[in-house]
């Protein structure tokens, strides 16, 4: 298993990845907080890179734990002023959110400092491995997770870039979200919302599945249709009506048609099982898309020839994810689910799972950004409409904005007047204050609440002040 303290803070040769030419030793992470960045951040220091970073939320309580984990790595943290960014630095790589108004960048320029997007840093880390990358507009962070946790148990001392910290890896002081193995194996998650996943040439893609999200499906269509191509062994779900078409060395799924297939699969309320091959995977893990997500990762270790019992034991003690369907119990007898869901299909699977803990839900959802939350205006109707009954309640609060110039011409006001009439209750919340009112007011034994959003620092704690409102923490699911 994952244990002991994380010292691989070494590298046979820190120069040994280039980019564009470039030998990278000392890199500088604007927005060095991102989840993307932190795992990017990490992985470098752990290879014995010199990594320096800015963030904007350098201040925030919501970030003092992931500066205290990049501290202890080594990292210089500092504030988004131009001040990180030093002569000696090779490269200053940023993200799509970093606008090029930002001090960083412009300390790049003085100085004659290459600015790089962290997928051009991934792609070349990517390169230098064998490499998983796994796609999908649901279910990624799970799944690399998924296969890494099980690749470590069954030997294969995989690396990990992931979009998503393991409590696991949380539990040993670790942000959570990137590991340094000791094989040439590496696990990524293969982010498509900037379309920059073209970029990657993997030895293996995996292929969750495909819904309206960042991007139009035709779009994300064409981005891990690339991404396939670029692949040199792919598995794609055939239980999704668009992948089915896509070419793929296997296809998983319970579609009869699929060369991967599980004997047969149990839902149970807080968990879910699958048997293969006379062999039990019994996954802690509620809802059926944890037995998509389980699917795809047991197909993609067979391929690297684990043993099946050794696996099922992987799958049994698997820890899970930060903020993925995360259930507390309380002592008013209250279910508090923290979960990551941010697009209308990841909205329906939430739900959905939450119905094995309580016949009633109450859901607090952030829509995160002015843009994504306008494109997904209509979905967010429909979605809320189907996955809600009669005594459930949904309150939205306020659009997260993340920063930039983005045009605020949306509101979640705007949501709910959409909805019109339905048979359950559903409200906008101004703040966080009338929120936690409401919902005392609300909840009673038994309940579920559930409370979604993405990117935002700031949930875990509105979750925790949740939690205090029913009388504290008795159970971790």
């Amino acid at each position: 298993m994952i244990s002991g303290k994380h010292s691989q803070i070494t590298c046979v040769d820190p120069s040994s990845l280039v980019i564009d030419k470039i030998p990278c030793r000392s890199v500088h992470f604007t927005g060095i907080f991102g989840t993307g960045m932190s795992a990017l951040a990490q992985y470098l220091r752990f290879q014995g890179i010199r990594v320096s970073g800015s963030d904007r939320l350098l201040a925030s309580e919501d970030t003092a734990s992931m500066r205290q984990s990049l501290d202890g790595l080594g990292c210089t943290i500092v504030n988004q002023d131009g001040s990180g960014v030093r002569a000696d630095t090779d490269v200053v790589c940023i993200s799509t959110a970093i606008e090029e108004s930002n001090p960083d960048i412009a300390a790049a320029r003085v100085h004659g400092i290459p600015i790089i997007h962290r997928s051009d840093l991934l792609a070349a880390i990517i390169s230098s491995k064998r490499t998983i990358a796994v796609a999908g507009t649901s279910g990624k962070s799970t799944v690399t997770s998924m296969i890494f946790e099980f690749l470590t148990v069954c030997g294969k001392s995989p690396s990990l870039i992931s979009g998503a910290p393991l409590r696991r890896l949380e539990k040993q002081g670790l942000i959570g979200n990137a590991w340094s193995g000791g094989s040439d194996l590496l696990v990524v998650e293969a982010d498509e919302s900037d379309g920059t996943l073209v970029k990657y040439s993997p030895e293996v893609a995996v292929v969750l599945n495909i819904s309206k999200d960042h991007k139009s499906i035709d779009e994300i269509k064409d981005l891990f249709a690339r991404l396939i191509v670029q692949s040199t062994w792919t598995a794609v779900n055939w239980d999704d009506p668009i992948l089915v078409s896509f070419p793929s060395s296997v296809g998983f799924g319970r579609n009869s048609s699929a060369s991967w297939r599980p004997d047969r699969e149990e839902l149970l309320p807080t968990s879910v099982k699958l048997f293969r091959k006379g062999i039990e995977y019994h996954l802690p893990l509620p809802g059926e898309h944890n037995l998509e997500n389980l699917r795809a990762a047991l197909c993609v270790c067979e391929h690297f020839g684990c043993d099946g019992e050794t696996l099922a034991s992987a799958v049994r003690d698997f820890e899970g994810v930060a903020r993925r369907f995360s259930v507390t119990g309380t002592k008013q007898k209250v279910h508090v689910v923290d979960d990551f869901a941010h697009n209308p299909a990841k909205i329906a699977a939430a739900v959905n799972a939450a119905r094995g803990l309580s016949d009633r839900i109450i859901a607090v959802y952030q829509p995160h950004g002015f843009g994504p939350t306008r494109f997904l205006k209509d979905e967010y109707s429909a979605v809320f409409q189907n996955v809600f009954r009669k005594n459930d309640i949904l309150y939205l609060l306020p659009i997260y904005y993340a920063g930039g110039t983005a045009e605020k011409n949306i509101s979640s006001e705007d949501i709910i007047k959409e909805l019109a009439r339905v048979p359950f209750i559903a409200q906008a919340v101004s703040d966080r204050d009338g929120l936690l009112t409401k919902l005392k007011a609300d909840a009673s034994p038994g309940d579920c609440v559930l409370v979604m959003g993405a990117r935002d620092p700031s949930l875990p704690a509105l979750v925790k002040k949740i939690v205090e409102l029913f009388g504290g923490e008795t159970l971790k699911l």
